[in-house]
C-alpha cells in the first residue's frame, strides 16, 4: 500500500480517466466555442474564417451587447448580497433553533423546484391584471396603489424584478452551505470564548466568521459565476425583452446563435463570458486570500 501510495504511475493511473473527461466536456467546447468566434457561420453552412471581426462588432458596433453586460454584472453583484443574509440565517438557526433540519430544509424548497415552475409561479405573482396579480392585490389591500407596476414589461423595474426571483430562490441554498460550515466549528472553540467573556455578536465576530470565511467563499463564488451564466430564469420570465431589457450575455449569445443564426457571433459571446468568469473567479479568490491571511 505504502508503495501504491507514493508511485506517480498509480496516481495518474487513477486520475487520467477523470482528467480525460473533464478536458473532453469543459476545455474542449471552450477551445471549439473560441474557435467559431472566428467565423462567419451559421451553425449548418459553410462557415468563412473573418478573424476578430465578430470581436471587433461585439465590442465596439453592437449596441446592446455593453448594456447586457452590465445587467450581467448586476445580476452577479445583487446575488452576492445574499450570501451575508444567509449567513446570518444560518448562525440564527444554529443559536435560536434546537432543530434547525427542518426549517433549513424548507429554506431549501425552492432550489430543488424546476426553473420553469419558478418562472411560471413568479409571473403569476407579477402579472399586472387584476384577477391574476397578486402583488399588485396586496398592493391595493395595503393602500399602496402608486407602488404597483407591471412589473415584467416595464424596462426600468423589469431586471429588478428578476433579481428579487434570484435572490429567493438561492436564498436557501447558500444557507444550508453556511449552516453546514458552521456546524463543523468545533463546540470547544465556543466554550473556550464563553469563559473569556466572548459571546452573542462578539463571538460571532471572532470565532464564527473567520472559521467560516473558506465557506464563505463558497458562496461567493458559486453566486457570482453562477449569475454571470443566469439563463433559464430569465428567458422563462422574460425572453430578455422588453425590447432588450432583461438581455443578460447569455440570453444575447442564445438570440443570436440559434434566432438569428449568427453562430459565429454567438460564439465570439460565449468566449467573452468564459473569459469574464474567469477574471471574476481570480479577483475574488485574490481578495479572500487577503482576508483569511487578516484573520488568520
Amino acid at each position: 500500500m505504502n508503495v501504491l501510495r507514493v508511485s506517480k504511475w498509480t496516481i495518474a493511473a487513477f486520475v487520467l480517466p477523470c482528467l480525460i473527461i473533464y478536458v473532453c466536456l469543459v476545455f474542449v467546447p471552450i477551445l471549439v466555442s473560441m474557435y467559431s468566434g472566428l467565423l462567419d457561420w451559421n451553425g449548418i453552412g459553410e462557415s468563412k474564417f473573418i478573424g476578430l471581426e465578430n470581436f471587433r462588432t461585439m465590442l465596439f458596433h453592437d449596441p446592446v451587447f455593453w448594456p447586457s453586460v452590465k445587467r450581467t454584472l448586476m445580476f452577479a453583484v445583487f446575488s452576492m448580497v445574499e450570501i451575508p443574509v444567509a449567513l446570518a440565517v444560518a448562525m440564527l438557526l444554529n443559536r435560536f433553533v434546537k432543530k434547525p433540519n427542518f426549517l433549513v430544509s424548507a429554506y431549501f424548497m425552492p432550489v430543488i423546484l424546476s426553473v420553469v415552475i419558478i418562472g411560471q409561479l413568479w409571473k403569476t405573482i407579477y402579472n399586472p391584471a387584476a384577477m391574476g396579480g397578486m402583488l399588485n392585490q396586496v398592493l391595493e389591500l395595503l393602500h399602496l396603489n402608486s407602488w404597483a407596476h407591471s412589473w415584467l414589461t416595464e424596462p426600468k423595474i423589469a431586471m429588478y424584478s428578476l433579481y428579487f426571483v434570484a435572490l429567493w430562490q438561492y436564498l436557501g441554498y447558500h444557507t444550508l452551505i453556511q449552516f453546514t460550515g458552521i456546524q463543523n466549528i468545533p463546540a470547544e472553540v465556543y466554550e473556550a470564548a464563553r469563559i473569556d467573556g466572548a459571546e452573542g455578536l462578539k463571538a460571532d465576530w471572532y470565532i464564527t466568521f473567520p472559521m467560516n470565511i473558506p465557506i464563505f467563499k463558497i458562496s461567493i463564488v458559486l453566486a457570482f459565476i453562477g449569475s454571470l451564466q443566469a439563463f433559464d430564469m430569465i428567458m422563462v420570465m422574460t425572453g430578455g425583452g422588453p425590447a432588450h431589457a432583461t438581455d443578460v450575455i447569455s440570453t444575447l449569445m442564445y438570440n443570436n446563435s440559434f434566432l438569428s443564426m449568427k453562430y459565429g457571433y454567438g460564439s465570439a459571446m460565449a468566449a467573452f463570458l468564459v473569459i469574464l468568469c474567469l477574471v471574476a473567479t481570480i479577483i475574488i479568490n485574490a481578495i479572500f486570500n487577503r482576508l483569511e491571511r487578516r484573520f488568520s
